[in-house]
C-alpha cells in the first residue's frame, strides 16, 4: 500500500512541476489581462513557494499527512478566490489554472474517490463563487473537476487494493512453499526413522536405529536453527559441488559413483536434488531393509545432469505410489517427485522383481520453483 502511494505521490510531484510551468507561462503570455501586476506577483510567488514545499513534504510517507492535504487545497482555493480581485470581474481563466489539480489529485490519492469528490467539491464551488455569471465553457471546467477528482480516486483505490491483494497472495504463497519444504524435511527424516522402527522386529540392528535416530535428531534441529536464523538473501548463489554433496551419501550400503571432477550447481538447486536422492535411498532401507544395498550414479549430460539410484528389492506393484498418494501419504509424490519438478527436471522410475531404479534429470541452472508447473513422468 506505501509503495503503491509512493508511486502516485511521484508521479503528482511530476504533475505538479507541469501546471506550475504551465500557469506561469500563461500568466506571462496574459500579462495585460491583470489589474494588479505587483500583487499578482506575490501571488506566484507563494504558489512557487507552496509547491516547492508540498513537492519535499509528499516524498516521505510520514509526512503526508490530514493537515498537509488541508493546507493544499486551501491555498489552491485561495488562490482561485483570488482572481477577481487581482484580474477584475470580467475574467476568463482563474489566475492558478491548472494548477490546482495538485491539490486535487493529492486528494484522490490520500483518500481515493472520496477525497477527489470533496476536493472537487470544494474547487467547483470557488470556481462558481468566484464568477458573476456561469458560461456553458465554465460549466465544462467545473464538470471535469468533480469527475477527474473522483475517477482518479477510484482507479488508485483500485491499484492499492491489488497491491495488498498481490501482497498477500505472494505471502500465502510463500507461506505455502514453506510449509512444503518442512513437511519435506520431517518426510525424510523423523517419518522414515519412525516407519523403521515399526517395521523392527527383535532380529533387527537396534544401534543401527539408534544412530539414525539421533543423526535426524541433529538435521531436525539444525532445521529449526536455520529456519530461525538464515536470511534467504544470504545464501551463497555461487554454486557448490553436486559430485561431492552426492559422494557424502556413500555408506557401507551406499556405493556413490560421480564423474571424479566437479559438477558445479547452484547451492540451493544442489540441496534439493541432493535431497531428492536422499529420500530414494531412505525408501530403500524403509521398504528393502537396513542393510540392502543401494547404488547412485551422476553423469554430467552438458547443461543437465542425471541421477540414479538403484536398489535389488523385490519391486513393488504400479499402481501402489497412485494410492499412496490418494491416501494423503506423499513421501514419493513430494519428496522426490516435487522436488525434482520444482527443479524444472523430470523423474523416471522402473521397478520390477529385479529391484528398483529411479532417474531424476535437472538443468544444472536455474532457480528452484522454475519447474514448478512440471511433472514426472514415470517409465515401465
Amino acid at each position: 500500500m506505501v509503495q503503491v502511494a509512493d508511486r502516485l505521490f511521484a508521479a503528482l510531484a511530476v504533475l505538479r512541476v507541469v501546471v506550475t510551468l504551465n500557469m506561469l507561462g500563461l500568466t506571462l503570455w496574459r500579462w495585460q489581462n491583470f489589474d494588479r501586476p505587483a500583487a499578482t506577483l506575490v501571488v506566484l510567488a507563494g504558489l512557487l513557494v507552496w509547491t516547492v514545499v508540498v513537492l519535499a513534504a509528499s516524498r516521505v510517507p510520514a509526512r503526508r499527512t490530514t493537515w498537509l492535504m488541508l493546507a493544499d487545497l486551501a491555498v489552491a482555493v485561495g488562490a482561485m478566490a483570488s482572481t477577481p480581485w487581482l484580474k477584475g470581474e470580467e475574467f476568463r481563466a482563474t489566475v492558478p489554472g491548472f494548477w490546482v489539480m495538485g491539490a486535487l489529485l493529492a486528494w484522490a490519492v490520500h483518500w481515493r474517490w472520496r477525497g477527489g469528490l470533496v476536493a472537487g467539491t470544494v474547487l467547483a464551488v470557488t470556481d462558481v463563487a468566484i464568477r458573476s455569471e456561469l458560461t456553458q465553457t465554465n460549466y465544462g471546467h467545473i464538470f471535469l473537476l468533480l469527475l477527474g477528482g473522483t475517477v482518479v480516486g477510484y482507479m488508485c483505490q483500485s491499484l492499492q487494493e491489488m497491491a495488498a491483494e498481490r501482497a498477500r497472495a505472494e505471502r500465502e504463497a510463500a507461506a505455502a512453499a514453506e510449509r512444503t519444504r518442512l513437511a519435506r524435511a520431517v518426510h525424510d527424516g523423523v517419518l522414515q526413522v519412525l516407519g523403521l522402527v515399526q517395521r523392527a522386529g527383535p532380529e533387527d540392528r537396534w544401534d543401527e536405529l539408534g544412530r539414525l535416530a539421533a543423526e535426524q535428531e541433529t538435521r531436525l534441529r539444525s532445521l529449526i536453527h536455520a529456519q530461525d536464523t538464515v536470511d534467504e538473501h544470504d545464501r551463497d548463489p555461487g554454486g557448490s559441488d553436486l559430485s561431492a554433496a552426492l559422494e557424502a551419501l556413500a555408506s557401507r550400503t551406499v556405493t556413490v559413483s560421480t564423474p571424479g571432477v566437479r559438477v558445479p550447481m547452484a547451492a540451493d538447486r544442489a540441496a534439493e536434488l541432493v535431497a531428492a536422492v536422499r529420500a530414494c535411498l531412505d525408501n530403500v532401507r524403509l521398504h528393502v531393509g537396513l542393510d540392502a544395498p543401494a547404488w547412485v550414479l551422476l553423469e554430467e549430460l552438458g547443461d543437465r545432469v542425471a541421477v540414479s539410484v538403484r536398489d535389488e528389492g523385490p519391486g513393488f506393484a504400479e499402481e501402489r505410489l497412485a494410492q499412496a498418494e490418494r491416501e494423503g501419504r506423499l513421501g514419493v509424490a513430494s519428496s522426490i517427485r516435487g522436488r525434482v519438478a520444482e527443479l524444472g527436471g523430470t523423474c523416471s522410475l522402473v521397478t520390477g522383481p529385479g529391484g528398483t531404479e529411479w532417474e531424476l534429470e535437472v538443468p544444472l541452472s536455474g532457480s528452484a520453483g522454475d519447474g514448478a508447473a512440471a511433472r514426472g513422468t514415470e517409465a515401465r
